[in-house]
């Protein structure tokens, strides 16, 4: 009998000798695993420094770059003005015809170098917000005087609905005018003939959604997913016609994020697109104003593209 007690202690004994040597060799395995995520998380910090690093310079590079490109277009464009001003002697026609190229190609490289500084302190993050009490017609005043000059299709019409029953808007009046104007410039471009047409309209009282919708050529269904993307153009005859940076409507998406809105578009070919923007009545607490008590905004004008009431 005592025997057979001493064969199952050492039955016993042999069994958790091995479930010993079996739990060592887990935790060895787990030390080991241990040792791995932790090298991986110290690898992801690492390239995660390494990409802030890398965005950091990719804004500085394009800030630098978009700041030293200003003083020669800047020269440029004053000296076009000089000529086609006469101010040093008449122009032939096929001159005035050549300085008037230059001047609108340095234009087009002065929207460019604009957009770039914009992205670069966006993604910097150094875009600073600037809200203040202003109402829609005053908005839509300024917008019609920006792009009258620019209105020489007698084909195409420029038209601001009068903004009914708007509140006045808490926000960075030049950020929403910057979008509008991006929103507006793409719509010309791309209107051969027809209208562009600017409304605001507020379904609910905590926002107001701003439209330009367009009887242009549209965009192809294949193609939506890409046009709030940067350095994106839509391939088409009149795409190869201007020149831009593809980045006006990246920077409208940033822009009303920043002011804690939204954008959105509609578009189908030989129809034409609509492009908005949904921004809050109030960006963040107004200082001892509530959106209740800003007063309203009800009288503007409707107008065309040459500026007049309709």
């Amino acid at each position: 009998m005592a025997e057979h007690d001493n064969d199952d202690v050492a039955t016993l004994r042999a069994t958790l000798e091995a479930r010993t040597l079996e739990l060592e060799s887990l935790r060895a395995e787990l030390e080991e695993t241990n040792r791995g995520v932790l090298a991986l998380y110290s690898e992801l910090d690492v390239q995660a420094e390494q990409l802030r690093q890398a965005t950091e310079l990719k804004s500085r590079f394009l800030a630098y770059m978009s700041h030293e490109f200003r003083t020669p277009i800047v020269a440029i464009q004053s000296i076009t003005r000089l000529l086609i001003d006469r101010v040093d002697g008449p122009l032939t026609s096929e001159q005035e015809r050549q300085v008037t190229f230059v001047r609108d190609t340095a234009a087009e490289f002065a929207e460019m170098v604009n957009d770039l500084l914009d992205l670069a302190r966006l993604e910097a993050g150094r875009v600073d917000v600037s809200p203040a009490w202003f109402d829609m017609v005053a908005l839509f005043d300024a917008l019609r005087g920006m792009f009258k000059p620019v209105l020489t299709n007698p084909e195409l019409s420029l038209i601001f609905e009068e903004p009914h029953d708007i509140p006045k808007l808490f926000s960075d009046d030049r950020k929403v005018s910057h979008i509008l104007r991006n929103f507006i410039s793409n719509a010309l471009k791309f209107t051969p003939g027809g209208e562009v047409r600017v409304s605001a309209h507020s379904d609910d009282p905590a926002t107001i959604t701003f439209s330009v919708r367009d009887t242009g050529i549209g965009i192809p269904a294949e193609a939506h997913d890409a046009v709030f993307q940067d350095f994106v153009q839509i391939d088409s005859p009149l795409q190869r016609r201007y020149r831009g940076s593809g980045l006006g409507l990246a920077l409208s998406k940033r822009l009303a994020e920043v002011l804690g809105g939204s954008v959105g578009f509609e578009s189908e070919v030989g129809v034409g697109s609509r492009f908005y923007v949904t921004l809050p009545v109030t960006y963040g607490a107004p200082p001892n104003v509530s959106s209740a008590g800003a007063p309203d905004s009800k009288a503007g004008s409707t107008v065309n593209g040459n500026g007049h009431g309709q």
